[in-house]
C-alpha cells in the first residue's frame, strides 16, 4: 500500500501556448497543467531531469502526490497524462488532476506476481502467460495501492488467476465489474493450447468493446 504521500515541487508557468511551452523545454523544463477540484487550471513546469527519473523509476501514474507550487496551497493530485515526443519518446507535457482524500478515480495498477520459484505448475515445466500486467481499478485517492499481488504458488498447469482470486484494498474495485477476467495462466509445456489462445483473444476483444466508466472526479 502507498505510504507517506510524496511531495512534488512544481513551478508556476506565466506564459501559455506553444511559444511558452517551447521556451520551457529549451530551459530544461516540461510544461504542464494542474486541473480539476473545482478550481481554475494552473499552468506549471517541472524540471525535465526530475520527471524523467520518476517516470523511469516506475509507478508514477499510480502515485498520489502532494503538489507544492509557489504561491499556491499544497494540493493532492495524480498524473492523468504524459505526452511524449513521437520519435525520442521523451516527456513533452504533463497533466495533473487535483483530488480530495475521498475522491474516487480510475487508475491502472500494476500486478506483482508472487512465488514464481515455488509455483507448482511452473516447477512441472509450465509457462507463465501474463494476460494483464496491470489492472484498471476504481480507487479512493487516500488509499491508492502501489500494486496488487497475484500468488502463483498453488497454481497448476492449465489453471488461471482471475481478478476474483486477488485481494483488493478496501474501497477498491475493478472498473470492469461485470465479469471475472483473467490476470494470468500457466500454460502446458510447449506453449499455450488452442483453447488458451482463444481465451486470450476473447479477453482482448472484450476489452476493446467495453466502455470504460469515467471517474467520479471527472464526471
Amino acid at each position: 500500500m502507498a505510504g507517506k504521500i510524496p511531495d512534488l515541487e512544481l513551478t508556476p508557468r506565466a506564459g501559455t501556448g506553444k511559444g511558452a511551452a517551447r521556451q520551457a523545454r529549451r530551459d530544461g523544463l516540461v510544461p504542464g497543467v494542474v486541473y480539476g477540484g473545482g478550481k481554475e487550471p494552473q499552468a506549471i513546469t517541472i524540471p525535465f531531469n526530475i520527471l524523467f527519473k520518476k517516470l523511469k523509476d516506475g509507478g508514477f501514474m499510480s502515485t498520489l502526490f502532494n503538489l507544492k507550487v509557489e504561491g499556491a496551497d499544497d494540493v493532492r493530485a495524480v498524473c492523468r497524462g504524459v505526452q511524449r515526443h513521437v520519435v525520442k519518446d521523451l516527456p513533452t507535457h504533463i497533466d495533473f488532476l487535483r483530488l480530495n482524500r475521498d475522491s474516487r478515480i480510475n487508475m491502472n495498477i500494476p500486478v506483482h506476481f508472487l512465488n514464481e520459484e515455488t509455483s507448482v505448475g511452473l516447477k512441472k515445466g509450465g509457462t507463465l502467460t501474463i494476460v494483464r500486467q496491470e489492472v484498471e481499478l476504481m480507487v479512493t485517492a487516500g488509499n491508492i495501492p502501489d500494486h496488487i499481488e497475484a500468488d502463483l504458488e498453488n497454481l497448476e498447469i492449465g489453471q488461471t488467476i482471475n481478478i476474483s482470486d486477488i485481494t483488493l484494498p478496501e474501497g477498491t474495485r475493478p472498473v470492469i465489474a461485470d465479469r471475472d477476467f483473467v490476470i494470468a495462466n500457466i500454460a502446458a509445456p510447449g506453449g499455450a493450447t488452442d483453447e488458451e489462445d482463444e481465451a486470450s483473444e476473447a479477453e482482448a476483444d472484450a476489452d476493446v468493446a467495453t466502455d470504460t466508466p469515467e471517474s467520479d472526479e471527472e464526471k
